[in-house]
């Protein structure tokens, strides 16, 4: 390991990392390459920041790898990253094992492919039980879909409930966290992206209502673990007050 590994405090290592990982086209043009070789490289780099958040004790790493406007690409590359993200799903399993990685999906599996989804439900039953880190891949995931299809749950509860008091106290204090795609899910401490780009996109927007940031210039497939540290580091460094004041400023 590395000497910005072994700085990093362990008691502070942010419990739910989001992921945009951006780049890989723009990576693949400036070497004259199908941006198809963008996609593939970014997934070794995807497979490299597993790794290195699972080392240094990261509950939850959200990988942002299939928006919902992500459909708006051409065919072939849309079926290129649906083939790409099946056989990593069924590769990958015996890593997610030996690290005890727990994956799970956030997105609507209802606009996938079939044979996606198979893979998908299957490693994810088949890790349910492994207690080391969670990895959420996001795909066929927008924040907005997904606040939208919670309300649609929650009017659904609602209907079954004849609209008891249970749940309009339920309603009032706000708990429509419960119908998210995975309720546990906890809020992002520290949202990623590479490429150069300054914006959410779409990606956890309920999630990250007081996550640090960190944007940077890095292309997705040039980024690396001490990359990553790094930006553990800097989190570490930053005092997060969730709209209170310390005592500073008192």
């Amino acid at each position: 390991m590395s000497e910005l590994f072994d700085s990093i405090d362990r008691n502070k290592v942010p419990a739910h990392i989001g992921i945009i990982m951006d780049g890989n086209g723009r990576w693949a043009q400036k070497r004259n390459l199908p941006r198809t070789a963008g996609h593939k490289e970014g997934v070794n780099t995807a497979r490299e920041i597993i790794k290195a958040a699972a080392a240094i004790g990261v509950r939850y790493l959200t990988l942002y790898t299939f928006s919902t406007e992500n459909w708006k690409r051409t065919a072939e590359e849309v079926s290129f990253l649906m083939g790409l993200l099946k056989a990593h799903l069924r590769t990958e399993f015996e890593f997610y094992k030996k690290e005890r990685v727990r994956v799970l999906h956030l997105g609507d599996k209802a606009g996938l492919p079939a044979d996606v989804v198979h893979e998908l439900e299957t490693v994810e039953k088949d890790s349910r039980n492994f207690t080391g880190m969670s990895l959420v891949l996001a795909i066929n995931y927008g924040a907005r879909d997904e606040i939208l299809r919670a309300g649609k749950k929650m009017l659904e509860a609602a209907e079954k409930k004849a609209e008891t008091r249970q749940f309009q106290a339920e309603s009032a204090a706000g708990n429509i966290g419960r119908f998210f795609d995975i309720p546990f899910l906890p809020d992002a401490d520290l949202i990623i992206r590479t490429g150069g780009e300054k914006r959410l996109s779409n990606f956890l927007l309920w999630h990250a209502a007081y996550a640090e940031f960190d944007f940077n210039d890095i292309l997705w497939p040039d980024y690396t673990k001490e990359d990553f540290y790094a930006s553990i580091a800097a989190f570490q460094k930053r005092h997060r007050r969730f709209g209170g004041i310390d005592g500073e400023e008192k």
